[in-house]
């Protein structure tokens, strides 16, 4: 039986096509990416030393701000601890500052729940808020070493990483790293816990389909709230009046056509933006503790929101 048995009497969609329109500012800002000063600035080496301690106990040698840009660096440039060290020793040097770098073991155990203050742009108006998840794996071998060797097996296991994007300015205003035991619509409310922003309009996929997720939402950001999430096939109507517009309309002009109207379509961005996580930071975990998997994934997200604020491509269609 072939792959799709019904191919050849399937609907025909020819791809679209775009082509970038502010080609020599979206290079422009590739590039910056690469510069060091956009994220060590002088203005933020004053602050590395960490504030003198005006209770019991000891003083501290370095500021959670000295042990974030580190890890900045290190997510950014895909380091390990010992080089992360030595680069921003070398930096220190070229400024012509007598720093005290923090060692590679320092970095290790401030990275645990280290406090990291979110970045993004804020909105002038209330936004539309795009919601989905990905798989992130951990550090670890890739099988080899116990395909040559008769050890047993290690369990496969990875991270899911949560996001929440805003479309207008491309950034990320809420992420959450869980284990991957954690569905999406468990993991909602503390996603959308730390925004601080106006929503009025969610988009979601058919995982977060549920009465309890309408709820938090609501809960949330008020009952004014658009939900688009597509209901599923099987879907009958109840008491939630825009779900019962959704399953309406879906059955009167079908799924592509309510697609459209909705603007559900929009839900793409977010994912490009996960593929460009996955290009940019990688699709692997450097960090082996949970906690400091948590702090490399929120700056992480801090960074690419840098880089978005760089410059973004703007595109139209061709075809």
């Amino acid at each position: 039986m072939p792959h799709k048995f019904s191919d050849a009497r399937r609907d025909k969609f020819p791809k679209a096509k775009y082509r970038v329109t502010n080609c020599s500012e979206y290079n422009e800002s590739l590039r910056r990416r690469g510069d060091v000063t956009i994220w060590v600035s002088d203005d933020v080496v004053q602050s590395l030393a960490s504030p003198r301690r005006k209770t019991r106990g000891g003083q501290a040698r370095y500021s959670d701000l000295a042990i974030e840009i580190c890890f900045t660096l290190r997510v950014v440039f895909r380091l390990p601890l010992r080089q992360t060290q030595g680069f921003v020793r070398s930096l220190a040097k070229l400024m012509g500052m007598a720093l005290v770098v923090p060692d590679f073991s320092t970095l290790s155990r401030c990275g645990k729940g280290l406090r990291i203050t979110p970045h993004w742009r804020a909105a002038s108006k209330p936004i539309t808020l795009i919601v989905d998840s990905t798989g992130l794996k951990v550090h670890g071998g890739d099988g080899w070493h116990a395909e040559k060797h008769p050890t047993r097996k290690a369990r496969k296991t990875w991270r899911k990483l949560h996001i929440g994007l805003d479309p207008e300015t491309g950034d990320i205003v809420a992420s959450k790293l869980t284990t991957e035991h954690m569905g999406d619509e468990t993991a909602l409310p503390d996603l959308i816990a730390g925004i601080d922003a106006d929503v009025s309009r969610i988009l979601a996929d058919g995982a977060y389909e549920g009465q309890g997720v309408v709820d938090c939402l609501e809960d949330r950001f008020g009952s004014g709230i658009e939900i688009i999430i597509p209901p599923p096939k099987t879907a009958v109507r109840g008491e939630n009046a825009q779900r019962n517009h959704h399953i309406a309309a879906i059955a009167e002009h079908g799924r592509m056509n309510w697609q459209a109207e909705t603007g559900y379509n929009q839900r793409s961005q977010v994912e490009a933006q996960i593929s460009r996580w996955k290009q940019v930071i990688g699709e692997r975990l450097q960090a082996r503790d949970f906690d400091r998997q948590i702090a490399e994934a929120q700056i992480a997200s801090k960074a690419l929101n840098r880089m978005t604020g760089l410059g973004r491509a703007k595109y139209e269609r061709v075809f």
